[in-house]
């Protein structure tokens, strides 16, 4: 009898608060058994907050790895523009180069012994200069020019008449050196005389 009543009062919900009611203990149960069910919920959030917490650390693990690829590419992406910015230095001084020999040379076929060399100045650099008697050349050398480059050539001659007139003569010869000039700087420096020329010989002719 005693082990029935016993296993009664573990299995039978209903019995337990009827016993728990003759001996005035049924809202102590009662309590009990909701404080035992919120403990329950609390678990069962907390296992949630666990696994959301392990999702978490597996997105924020991904989110590295990521951000180490993305690192990599920014930095070989770094050393092909410093490549890139080399070669490019390395072309335009060819080219300022090629152009000061060519210049002189065909100033030279042409009658006109000087010397052409880059001019720099606290305010203003010039690729191509030479002066002698009345004549003075001043010039840009590029290896792909359009018409801007006639605009940068005119202000640096402005500037040069501003600050350093003495530099400059009556006879001014304005020059564009250019491993490939495009039509626009051609057709502008034909109505404006100023001379074109690359390696292989002028394409707008020099007005001297």
């Amino acid at each position: 009898m005693k082990k029935q009543f016993l296993e009664l009062l573990e299995k039978d919900l209903e019995f337990r608060y009827a016993v728990a009611g003759y001996l005035g203990l049924s809202e102590v149960l009662r309590r009990l058994d909701s404080i035992g069910e919120s403990i329950r919920k609390l678990w069962e959030n907390q296992e949630k907050l666990w696994e959301n917490q392990e999702k978490l650390w597996t997105e924020v693990k991904a989110l590295r790895e990521e951000q180490g690829r993305l690192w990599e590419e920014v930095r070989a992406l770094n050393v092909r523009v410093a490549r890139v910015e080399r070669t490019l230095e390395k072309l335009t001084l060819d080219v300022e180069e090629e152009a000061r020999i060519v210049v002189e040379h065909r100033l030279r076929e042409m009658g006109y012994e000087l010397k052409v060399a880059p001019l720099i100045l606290p305010v203003v650099e010039v690729d191509i200069y030479g002066a002698t008697g009345d004549l003075c050349v001043v010039g840009e050398a590029r290896v792909r020019a359009s018409s801007r480059v006639i605009d940068e050539l005119n202000e640096k001659v402005e500037l040069l008449k501003r600050i350093s007139p003495d530099k400059l003569r009556p006879r001014l010869l304005k020059v564009v050196y250019a491993s490939q000039p495009l039509p626009d700087l051609v057709e502008r420096a034909e109505r404006e005389g100023v001379w074109v020329l690359k390696a292989t010989g002028d394409v707008v002719k020099p007005e001297v």
